[in-house]
């Protein structure tokens, strides 16, 4: 395994292979997979002081939507030292796991193996935070200026960028400078013993975090006496679609049917599609459900679920938040008051303002979107920037997948290489996405 000189040592500049800058599942995987590459020196950098997985939604109950072999590494290499069977095997819980009979770590249990693989490699900087892009075109690498959080400003230069800054929470224009206390689920946990104090609370949202901060507050319900609300603009709570012919869209077969259609029908695919990858698991529907009836035993839930229902404004006065809702297949609005709300509203990704030095090396599409190509690269050269995740619109379902996120990987370390290092699947579905070679009029 290469080790990375710390640019501390160095002075002020460092020179790379790449640079990638962010460290969640996809830019760690990468870390990963490129340690034991000789011929690959790569630098991570993360703004944060360690890494951390969703913190906000570590819930004791909740787990992973896809199988522990979708870890960081095992769609790559399965032989990887960084395998999630690796991790448990080192920390003595492979037994255990093995007698859960279950695909599907928890939550908790992958942000610990994710801090655990971190652990492991020497190139990974924390508390450095990117503030400029910019290109050099006599050296012909990309320099990234960065402050420390020791108060320093460091420089690195690579001739490639991989880019996985993560997807920032989302809040709806109803919400927008909303005053109060209001959580968007990211940071649920540490505001839920505020919440457990309010006299009512509502979840707004659709999505599995809305079903699991649902779940957990029902759970608590008799213990603390709040009036318990949950509103969804979906028409139901849509089960995540989980069946196997269902699942070949994530594949490499899939992803090369969708980046080639025209620009204007993977956009609406895109909009299609959110149920195959938003939707809730659906032991949980099952498992609320079963709880609601556990409570009803006793007399009616202190809880109402309403679908169909937009919110479409939002006021706060003497402690408490006035929601203004739109039945949408009726048409009727009306209001309803609660003093606690969570906003399960989502994730959209914002392009970074450090790029803007080098808007101008970047394909944009458009509508205004990153142009990206089927390798993943964003750059006019087609090798020089990289994008994890928020590629939904060119790569369909598969951008924000954790089982695609080692396939990605490999096509990316292909590209830094210039050679295939880790074998890329090519085709691996029985049904075909479309019409038939040479018989398409």
């Amino acid at each position: 395994m290469p080790v990375i000189p710390n640019p501390r040592l160095e002075g002020r500049m460092s020179t790379h292979d790449f640079i990638a800058i962010g460290l969640g599942p996809y830019n760690l995987g990468l870390a990963c997979l490129t340690a034991p590459i000789d011929e690959l020196d790569g630098v991570f950098l993360e703004a944060r002081p360690s890494l951390a997985w969703h913190p906000g939604m570590l819930l004791e109950s909740a787990r992973l939507q896809t199988p522990f072999i979708a870890d960081l590494v095992s769609l790559a290499d399965p032989t990887s030292p960084y395998s999630f069977l690796n991790y448990l095997k080192e920390i003595g819980r492979l037994y255990p796991f093995y007698i859960r009979e279950s695909f599907y770590p928890l939550r908790s249990e992958y942000d610990a193996y994710c801090r655990w693989a971190a652990a492991k490699l020497p190139n990974l900087r924390f508390g450095q935070t990117v503030t400029a892009v910019e290109y050099d075109p006599v050296d012909e690498r990309y320099v990234v200026r960065v402050n420390t959080a020791a108060g320093e400003t460091v420089e690195y230069r690579a001739r490639h960028l991989v880019l996985g800054t993560g997807i920032p929470p989302h809040l709806p224009p109803a919400v927008a400078g909303l005053p109060g206390d209001a959580v968007h689920n990211s940071r649920y946990l540490e505001h839920r013993d505020a919440l457990r104090t309010k006299r009512s609370i509502t979840v707004v949202g659709s999505g599995q975090s809305a079903a699991e901060i649902y779940y957990d507050l029902l759970g608590d319900l008799d213990r603390y006496g709040y009036q318990l609300n949950w509103v969804t603009r979906s028409p139901r709570f849509f089960p995540l679609e989980y069946t196997k012919l269902t699942l070949e869209m994530t594949s490499p077969d899939y992803v090369d049917y969708f980046h080639a259609l025209p620009e204007a029908t993977r956009y609406r695919l895109e909009s299609e599609q959110k149920g195959l990858f938003k939707g809730i698991n659906a032991d949980l529907i099952n498992d609320i459900y079963d709880l609601l009836y556990a409570h009803s035993v006793d007399g009616p839930v202190n809880t109402r679920l309403l679908t169909n229902t937009e919110l479409t404004s939002a006021d706060h006065h003497d402690g408490a938040y006035t929601l203004g809702l739109r039945q949408v297949e009726q048409e009727r609005d009306f209001d309803l008051r609660t003093e606690g709300l969570v906003l399960a509203t989502g994730y959209h990704y914002r392009v970074p303002e450090f790029l803007t030095p080098v808007r101008d090396r970047i394909r944009w599409d458009a509508h205004g979107r990153f142009d990206v190509a089927r390798n993943y690269s964003i750059d006019h050269s087609g090798r020089g920037i990289f994008l994890q995740n928020a590629g939904t619109h060119t790569h369909s379902i598969t951008s924000p997948d954790l089982g695609m996120g080692a396939y990605r990987n490999s096509w990316v370390i292909r590209e830094l290489l210039g050679r295939e290092h880790y074998p890329i699947e090519k085709s691996i579905t029985f049904q075909e996405f479309g019409a038939p070679a040479g018989v398409a009029s």
